[in-house]
């Protein structure tokens, strides 16, 4: 499927996080909302990423928004992931990759030679109607929350006026 771009709505979803909740971007109307997708928990680019959203959570709190990670990683995972680095924000459970799919982040990869599917780390600004505000379909994991902070204020300076 393709990546949805600035301007598009943004695709529906419900998923469960590490405590079996379910959050739907569709409850979200109104207030703004991140939503990155990483490939897996723990690992080096997503731990980079995922901590660096955490140092800059206040600060994206603040702008009255809302940071959720998607992995195809399970409830138990995602919670040994959250405590280990003390991530603040809500990762969701996307087992089925049903959801990566829509997004477009569900890709053939390449490496070593071998190809697979799985998630190409890549991040969604979604505004206040459930539309694609900002859009970064391939994403290097170091400086990338400080890049969604950045475009977060010019977005909303932007509707502002």
């Amino acid at each position: 499927m393709s990546t949805p771009a600035p301007g598009d709505p943004a695709p529906k979803f419900a998923l469960p996080d590490d405590h079996g909740t379910i959050h739907r971007l569709a409850d979200r109307r109104g207030q703004w909302t991140v939503v990155y997708f990483y490939p897996r928990d723990d690992t080096p680019g997503c731990t980079t990423e995922a901590c660096q959203f955490r140092d800059t959570y206040r600060a994206i709190l603040d702008r009255g928004a809302e940071v959720w990670g998607i992995s195809p990683d399970d409830a138990p995972s995602h919670a040994r992931f959250r405590a280990k680095f003390d991530l603040p924000f809500v990762l969701l459970c996307d087992v089925d990759h049903a959801v990566a799919e829509r997004y477009g982040a569900w890709v053939l990869k390449k490496q070593y030679g071998r190809e697979s599917m799985g998630v190409q780390r890549s991040s969604f600004l979604v505004d206040p109607e459930g539309r694609i505000a900002r859009a970064w379909p391939k994403v290097t994991a170091d400086g990338h929350a400080a890049e969604v902070l950045a475009a977060l204020v010019e977005e909303q300076a932007k509707r502002r006026g």
